[in-house]
């Protein structure tokens, strides 16, 4: 899944979350104050305009809009003119369509200057955190593709909105962080767990069950690859000894004779010769009387050094 179909598929399912009169309005107050664009054409003429992609958006801001306010809002479609094949949708508000009483109703002041009082001691309430937080994710949210990795973020256009995002979504213990690009002000989660709770708190159930699917089967195959990289380190390192092993018993063979040996090293010697595949326990097993793991590797160590020797005095080494 790419990273816009699971982002869209969060929103779509946000957008069927049924809402109180309360919970809208703090939906409708992250989305206007988080991405919404105003513009003063003069002291009488004000105007607020929303933009998004998603078509089920579109539609419950105009509904909630409408429902809260009795306004019908201005709505146009057009395509983006950053990517041609996608269609963007544009909602306005403007002055003469009872604009002011959304935004004192939001805590955004306009005068020569938009301002953005702060909206925090609004929400004292818990639903209405989670109400702002999820029309702040419906407004400018994106998650990356779980498959790939873990990201969630909200862009804001200034650092007090995206302090506000921040501290709301810290006190639910999410430990977000804010960072800049581009002159917005991304406020943005990273790890898998806190995705995972900021999901389930602003009530996107289905995405957040499939998050953990992929998030489960992520960890098999990690947890299947450490186990497999492990056994074959383990068994290259077993190779590499048993290729060693063989070529210096072979030289102290060549060299010295296997007579010259005493009898516990010739006996291994010949052992792993004929056995060069085997295990350190499997040689151990086929040894009368059986030995250890330990005691057959310390006798092979003793054969390593012989020929290290060996090889010393010819000046080889």
């Amino acid at each position: 899944m790419s990273a816009l179909s699971f982002s869209s598929a969060v929103k779509n399912e946000l957008c069927r979350v049924e809402t109180d009169r309360s919970s809208s309005l703090f939906e409708l107050a992250a989305a206007a104050r988080i991405s919404g664009l105003i513009k003063v054409v003069n002291a009488n003429e004000i105007n607020l305009r929303l933009v998004t992609e998603n078509a089920a958006f579109a539609r419950r801001i105009f509904s909630q809009i409408k429902d809260l306010y009795g306004i019908n809002a201005e709505i146009s479609i057009r395509r983006s003119p950053k990517l041609k094949k996608n269609i963007v949708y544009i909602i306005v508000l403007t002055s003469s369509k009872g604009l002011m009483r959304i935004l004192e109703d939001i805590n955004i002041k306009v005068s020569e200057k938009v301002e953005y009082i702060p909206y925090a001691r609004c929400m004292r309430k818990k639903e209405y955190r989670k109400a702002y937080l999820r029309g702040a994710f419906l407004a400018s949210g994106s998650m990356s593709d779980p498959e790939k990795t873990y990201h969630l973020e909200i862009t804001c256009h200034n650092m007090a909105l995206a302090t506000e995002v921040s501290d709301l979504m810290d006190s639910f213990k999410l430990h977000s962080k804010v960072t800049k690009r581009k002159g917005n002000y991304v406020v943005y989660l990273k790890e898998g767990e806190n995705i995972v709770d900021f999901l389930n708190i602003i009530g996107a159930h289905s995405a957040l069950l499939e998050l953990e699917n992929i998030r489960i089967l992520k960890e098999m195959r990690n947890n299947v690859n450490r186990i497999v990289n492990c056994e074959t380190a383990n068994l290259q390192k077993t190779v590499d000894a048993s290729v060693r092993q063989v070529e210096n018993i072979n030289y102290i063979k060549e060299h010295l004779g296997f007579d010259k040996l005493p009898e516990n090293l010739r006996e291994i010697a010949k052992m792993r010769l004929a056995y060069s595949d085997a295990t350190l326990k499997e040689l151990g097993e086929m040894l009368n009387p059986p030995l250890g793991k330990s005691g057959v590797n310390h006798r092979l160590r003793k054969l390593d050094k012989i020929a290290e020797s060996l090889r010393n005095m010819k000046g080889e080494l």
